[in-house]
């Protein structure tokens, strides 16, 4: 995965974790704050002045539940824990996505 990161390019990375905040409704200060960095360093990530580490994206992944593969792009979903849900409670949740995805369609 190391390697993936460093062949890939940082931009790609950058509006992953760019589209996973705006999702998550947060703004380069809250984004920040979360991973204890500035909003300096958010900025430069995202203007692709500075490359974020591999350990910041190791921990980008981990804070937002996601693969690093996603931040990446090498994965065009994004897979959600279902650790302690009933499978009457993990069908709701399927039921409900392909309804999203029916309306995402139209």
């Amino acid at each position: 995965m190391v390697l993936c990161f460093l062949l890939l390019e940082v931009q790609e990375c950058l509006e992953n974790a760019s589209g996973l905040c705006g999702s998550l409704g947060l703004n380069q200060v809250e984004f920040g704050k979360t991973l204890n960095v500035t909003k300096q360093s958010v900025s430069n990530w995202e203007n692709e002045n500075i490359q974020p580490s591999i350990d910041m994206l190791t921990k980008i992944a981990k804070l937002y539940s996601v693969s690093a593969d996603y931040l990446l792009g090498l994965e065009n979903f994004c897979s959600v824990d279902v650790t302690g849900l009933t499978n009457e409670q993990i069908t709701h949740l399927q039921l409900l996505i392909d309804d999203l995805r029916s309306k995402n369609k139209m």
